[in-house]
């Protein structure tokens, strides 16, 4: 397989590189593998830390940034990053206000941040911690115990950062993070899988006529695989999919996700998919949002969110956010 890399062993750190280069707004610890914003620590503001595996660019250091996360932590491709990078970026935001770890639901990602919190603790940083768990395709999956954290994330992060630059406190933040993450649901579909560095070749076999329903962003099985299907066909699947998990009563944020090698003309065609088995479902749209956000390498697919807002939770997706991956209001 033909990459844009040097060699597998540094692409993360060449990406890191890249990424302190372009954003000079970024503090990008390269040794260390944490990225914060520059005017981190805020006073009286909550910072907001998450992190994972890279390779779901911009997941996570490209929502780094004001109305968004204070700091994140990549690990290796599609591997946890380690209790010390959660630390170190918890100390460099923490302005006496408190930390939120956001974690998506992957058990090295679980198991690392609750070591994290326990040493941050112990260093006099107070820590709360929001799991993201929206996706409906399956339970118990070969990275979880329990439904994954996927396409939500970002409106947990971008929700749950809003509230802490107005200085909201920890409890109300954590307690938003949570509404949002509860309020949300998430159902993937690839039509080729994706190509880690290291190895070099794609990670599972999905023949060229085939697609799978329900995969995860590390390539994971997921509900089923089909004969490949028309974007229509695909859509009415993915939404009926969550609206027989979720049943909103208020207007939903839509975010049309792609994987990494999913061009926006065919993601764009998809969205008008999307909202139209919405609308045949009776079910309001409030804003909807396109493209590669968390993705999977050079996979082809989509993943579609679903999130219930109120008020409260609108005005805060609406509110003012400049991040790398991810900026409107400012």
């Amino acid at each position: 397989m033909k990459m844009l890399i040097n060699v597998a062993e540094t692409v993360v750190a060449d990406a890191l590189r890249g990424m302190a280069a372009a954003h000079p707004e970024l503090i990008v610890d390269v040794e260390n593998r944490v990225i914060v914003r520059r005017d981190a620590p805020v006073p009286g503001k909550v910072g907001l830390v998450s992190g994972g595996g890279s390779g779901h660019e911009p997941l996570h250091g490209g929502f780094v940034g004001p109305g968004m996360l204070s700091a994140a932590c990549p690990g290796e491709v599609f591997t946890s990053p380690v209790p010390d990078q959660m630390v170190r970026a918890a100390a460099a935001v923490d302005s006496g206000a408190g930390v939120l770890f956001i974690v998506k639901n992957y058990t090295g990602d679980v198991l690392n941040f609750d070591m994290a919190a326990e040493l941050a603790e112990d260093e006099g940083i107070q820590i709360a911690k929001v799991l993201v768990n929206d996706d409906v395709a399956v339970t118990d999956s070969l990275y979880t115990a329990g439904r994954r954290g996927t396409g939500a994330t970002l409106f947990v992060e971008k929700i749950a950062g809003a509230a802490a630059e107005e200085g909201q406190p920890l409890e109300r933040v954590q307690a938003l993070a949570r509404q949002v993450n509860e309020n949300s649901r998430s159902f993937g579909v690839a039509l080729s899988a994706c190509t880690t560095p290291a190895k070099g070749s794609p990670t599972f076999d999905l023949p060229p006529g085939e697609l799978e329903l329900g995969v995860g962003i590390h390539g994971e099985p997921g509900r089923e695989r089909r004969a490949m299907m028309t974007s229509r066909e695909i859509a009415d699947f993915s939404v009926n999919a969550i609206l027989e998990d979720m049943h909103p009563r208020n207007p939903v944020l839509v975010l049309v996700n792609g994987m990494g090698a999913t061009p926006l003309l065919e993601l764009y065609g998809f969205n008008a998919e999307v909202q139209r088995v919405l609308t045949e479902r009776g079910v309001p749209v409030a804003r909807t949002l396109v493209g590669d956000y968390v993705t999977s390498l050079d996979m082809a697919g989509a993943s579609v969110t679903l999130c219930q807002v109120d008020e409260d939770l609108l005005r805060l997706w609406d509110a003012p956010v400049r991040t790398a991956g991810l900026r409107w209001g400012m």
